[in-house]
């Protein structure tokens, strides 16, 4: 058994499509769009198979997001190496987004740094 894929509402579909590609490789679907329901999609795919459908309609509502709800909390995306870890948090933090922390060795192990994407959700950059 595995995860099939996780999804993401977001706000503005294509600037967070053009997050994950451009930063963590995905590739995406062609977009889907159902009229009746203004719901409209796309898969993200990463190199290992991995997916992540991001989703957005006119009437999702934003929840804010301060760490300490229940629920998913962030998505934890390997890139391979501690030297990638590295790379990619120094372009993000070039490109002006907020980096929770840098890289580092975490308690349980983990090399990894931590991001808001472009709409505030955490991402883990892990090794």
């Amino acid at each position: 058994m595995k995860i099939n894929h996780v999804a993401l509402y977001v706000e503005d579909l294509e600037k967070m499509k053009t997050f994950y590609e451009k930063y963590f490789g995905a590739t995406a679907n062609t977009m889907y769009h159902n009229p009746k329901t203004t719901l409209r999609t796309y898969f993200l795919e990463f190199a290992d198979g991995c997916r992540l459908e991001i989703m957005t309609k006119d009437t999702i509502k934003r929840i804010p997001k301060d760490g300490n709800a229940v629920g998913y909390i962030h998505i934890a995306i390997s890139v391979g190496s501690r030297k990638n870890v590295d790379e990619i948090t120094k372009q993000l933090e070039k490109d002006g987004f907020t980096i929770n922390s840098q890289p580092r060795t975490t308690g349980d192990g983990y090399y990894e740094s931590s991001v808001h994407d472009p709409e505030n959700n955490t991402i883990e950059i892990v090794e």
